[in-house]
């Protein structure tokens, strides 16, 4: 039986409650990534040039501090990852955590909360960081969701 994980990254909640629905309705364990120094409004002004979030996603080599426990990927076949969108891609956090453990040949399924961006290159520009897994488009998640339509995806990738 395979084992699956949600880890997650939410700077203002939106993707937090995401993750948890999605948890809930797949059955699986829930990871947040944290940031070593949390995201304020005002880093999170994209309209900012000097914002926080601005410079980091200008400079994708940017690989911001994570904290807590690590998680033991060993333990999962697969892992549903989410987070916001951010300048059509995904944040550099989540770059940190996937070089922050083996995912070879793990099955990563990616989820995003937008307010009207798609995923642009993320798969691109996350397979950089775990060039063995096998990382996938999942869902956006622009809007309103239930635990139905989220069913009818867990089940529509084989979860």
């Amino acid at each position: 039986m395979s084992k699956t994980l949600v880890a997650y990254f939410s700077a203002s909640g939106v993707t937090e409650k995401a993750a948890k629905t999605i948890a809930k309705v797949a059955g699986a364990d829930l990871f947040e990534i944290k940031p070593a120094q949390p995201y304020t409004n005002a880093d999170l002004n994209w309209r900012d040039a000097s914002s926080r979030s601005s410079i980091e996603m200008k400079n994708k080599q940017q690989r911001p501090k994570i904290v807590g426990d690590p998680i033991n990927i060993a333990d999962y076949d697969t892992i549903l990852l989410g987070f916001p969108i951010w300048w059509y891609v995904a944040p550099t956090i989540i770059n940190t955590f996937l070089e922050s453990c083996d995912f070879s040949y793990k099955r990563i399924v990616l989820f995003a909360t937008s307010g009207g961006s798609n995923f642009g290159n993320t798969v691109a520009e996350l397979q950089v960081s775990a060039p063995t897994a096998i990382i996938t488009k999942g869902i956006l998640m622009n809007g309103s969701y239930s635990e139905e339509s989220i069913s009818e995806w867990l089940k529509s990738i084989g979860l």
